[in-house]
């Protein structure tokens, strides 16, 4: 048995693999010389076709990892409908955006990229926001994210930049986590991402809601008229609710208590009538205007910034209905960038062109057949006539002898339409460049963007960057990884890189110390990609890179929670008249008590119970609140209320009280902290009173009280 053991030790060691000292090849041993860049007819042209490697990358890639999705694994989605608001027909054919009023079915996942499935809602991570429209001219799929870049410019990069915020390959861990070495080694050779290292590092990675969160198509994309003319579009989804987020330490909290607290938030609103709802927006860039801006439309580390081009609100988009079955619909759903209609056409972006071979692909691996568009989610409503045939699970029946084109025995069907007929027809884009694998010099600003976001953001914004890089970085084992880190982020703000440095115990590097040149050493270097710089910003600040100060926030609290601590012999006059304003503002409050069933109140009525203080937490509402009439005492000794409260303090919501439960937050461990000035603690003597519900709605309309926090930046 002992000899057995050892030739089979032996015969493992022959399939290892350290590639050490060794030159990149492919899979089948041919060296690689450029690793960084697809194959493009130009440095600013498509990708080709013929790029091997790159397909071979992708390829291997797009089926590592089955049946479930490699990224985006974890999702929750809704259907709805897409209306016109504001049709568009000069710019574009594409039928669904012509007619104001016209109404289009849609189906919307929202997911998170990096964990599995089994993960939690609330990781630190991008969301995606993948929009499937169905509609008569056959399927429009808006694939994007909550946020409007990418970490990197080229295709070729996403396995590695995926392999690298992946659970580490020798131990599985950490799951849907970037705080960990193996990414921020990445990122750290890869001076591109530092755009998006400030949106991941910000809030936006952490919304309150998917009902609260930006869409982005993140791509420029091509809209086409009737007379063949192209206008270059961004597009974005505007949420009615506003732009919203928790804090870090609540989010870990939520994770721990429902690590569901996406997906059924939700599922809720829908099923209560509060249907989420966007705006649709486009930036409208003539292609006149591709080469006046002091970055590249084609880069997708890259936005326009809306002081530059403002947004032109073209719809809405409305959820109204919850799947049927969760795996049929959500998990079975398959967008692809490439599913377009007549109108809508790509650029020439090479993270987009990778996109457009990557996800049939993957499809194929996920879903197990090239006829995963037959799966009743992914169904077109307009009539699908080819001759595509068979394959595993095949379940349209074909009719008669003819599977090919051209054909006489068919009588020539299915015809080709004509472009007139709606026949789908590329923009006609001259292409006159030489093969070749470099990156426009155009992309070469990896740091001027990256500033933009950082001082567009408020001093409460900027503090939750510099904690949140403090806990990734300190996360980090390589000591090396975190000094690259410090000297990026000295090229993005002085003053972010010395407070995130101090959180570490480090010091930030006179210089960096590594090249920028997409992590390869000097005398490796590939001639052609262009050294990183900074090219001066013609606008200083935008409101809307910030969540505090977006534009687009609206003063409500619609679907909002809160949290109504009660004891035996709580004044139902209270209650009753906090739940009724909260219902006015499609709001809802939730009793709370030491047991669930109901409780008693004043006048010897009943109320029920809808969670105890063992099954809730301050994590899982918006506010809080005490009504007149509470057992002070028995509160006073509770770990679970004092536990409501303190954490709602921190996460600086708002916390309400009336008559004797007053002294409730007069007694309360931070209320040595509490200034006159504090608008998120709304106390009076009087129970039941109209003014304070009035004060409290008003207050939780801020959605939090951020200067309760100590900021780094005051």
């Amino acid at each position: 048995m002992k000899n057995l053991q050892d030739e089979k030790q032996r015969d493992l060691s022959l399939n290892k693999s350290d590639g050490t000292n060794k030159f990149l090849t492919t899979d089948q041993g041919v060296k690689i010389n450029d690793d960084n860049n697809s194959l493009k007819a130009g440095e600013r042209g498509p990708s080709l076709l013929e790029d091997f490697i790159l397909r071979e990358k992708i390829t291997h890639f797009d089926h590592e990892r089955i049946p479930e999705r490699i990224v985006h694994a974890r999702g929750s989605g809704a259907h709805g409908f897409f209306e016109v608001t504001n049709p568009i027909p000069e710019l574009t054919k594409a039928g669904f955006l012509k007619e104001a009023g016209l109404k289009t079915p849609v189906f919307v996942r929202f997911s998170t990229v990096a964990g599995s499935r089994g993960s939690t809602d609330l990781a630190r991570d991008v969301r995606g926001f993948a929009v499937k429209f169905y509609t008569q001219e056959g399927i429009y799929d808006l694939v994007g994210n909550n946020v409007p870049v990418f970490f990197i410019q080229d295709a070729s990069k996403f396995p590695d930049l995926i392999h690298a915020v992946k659970p580490e390959p020798h131990n599985e861990i950490p799951q849907a986590a970037s705080a960990h070495d193996t990414f921020w080694d990445f990122i750290s050779l890869m001076p591109e991402s530092m755009h998006m290292i400030m949106w991941v590092m910000s809030d936006r990675a952490i919304p309150r809601s998917y009902r609260m969160m930006e869409g982005f198509g993140v791509h420029t994309f091509r809209l086409i008229n009737e007379a063949g003319e192209s206008t270059f579009v961004k597009f974005h989804w505007k949420p009615k609710l506003g732009t919203h987020a928790v804090v870090w330490d609540e989010a870990q909290k939520i994770s721990g208590k429902n690590a569901d607290f996406h997906r059924e938030d939700l599922w809720e609103a829908i099923e209560m009538g509060n249907f989420p709802e966007w705006e649709l927006g486009i930036q409208i860039i003539p292609e006149k205007d591709e080469h006046k801006f002091e970055f590249d439309l084609l880069d997708p580390t890259k936005i326009v910034p809306e002081e530059l081009v403002p947004v032109t609100i073209i719809g809405r988009m409305v959820l109204d209905k919850n799947p049927d079955n969760f795996f049929a619909e959500t998990e079975q759903i398959a967008f692809h960038p490439g599913h377009v209609v007549p109108g809508i056409d790509f650029t020439n972006d090479p993270l987009l062109q990778g996109r457009l071979f990557s996800y049939t692909d993957t499809q194929l691996s996920r879903l197990g057949s090239p006829n995963f568009h037959e799966i009743p989610i992914n169904r077109s409503v307009a009539p699908v006539h080819n001759n595509q045939r068979d394959g595993h699970m095949r379940q349209e029946i074909n009719v008669g002898r003819v599977s090919y084109h051209p054909n006489s025995l068919g009588g020539g069907c299915p015809y080709q339409a004509k472009i007139s007929e709606g026949g789908f027809a590329s923009f006609n884009e001259r292409i006159d460049a030489h093969k070749i694998r470099e990156r426009s010099e155009s992309f070469a600003d990896h740091f001027g963007q990256a500033k933009l976001f950082f001082n567009s953001q408020t001093p409460t914004e900027k503090s939750h960057i510099v904690k949140a890089l403090r806990f990734e970085l300190g996360k980090v084992k390589t000591t090396a990884i975190r000094v690259r880190m410090l000297g990026l982020l000295s090229q993005i703000d002085t003053e972010l890189a010395e407070k995130v440095a101090l959180g570490l115990g480090s010091t930030v590097p006179p210089i960096l110390e590594t090249p920028l040149n997409h992590g390869v050493s000097p005398e490796n270097e590939i001639e052609g990609n262009h050294e990183p710089r900074i090219v001066e910003q013609s606008l200083a600040l935008s409101d809307a890179l910030s969540m505090i100060n977006n534009p687009t926030n609206s003063p409500t609290i619609a679907s909002r929670k809160v949290a109504i601590v009660c004891t035996d012999g709580v004044s139902d006059a209270s209650v009753l008249n906090l739940k009724k304003a909260l219902k006015k503002e499609d709001a809802k409050g939730f009793i709370i008590a030491p047991h669930l069933g109901t409780i008693l109140t004043n006048t010897d009525g009943a109320i029920p119970v809808d969670f105890s203080l063992l099954t809730a937490s301050s994590v899982l509402f918006d506010a809080l609140y005490f009504p007149d009439g509470l057992d002070i005492n028995s509160l006073a000794e509770s770990a679970e209320v004092a536990d409501f409260l303190n954490e709602a303090y921190n996460h600086c919501k708002v916390i309400g009280a009336d008559g004797q439960a007053a002294s409730i937050i007069s007694s309360a461990p931070f209320a040595s902290k509490l200034t006159n000035d504090d608008e998120g603690i709304i106390i009076t003597s009087e129970a039941a009173s109209e003014a304070f519900a009035q004060d409290f709605i008003t207050a939780m309309a801020k959605h939090r009280i951020w200067d309760r926090e100590v900021n780094l930046y005051n």
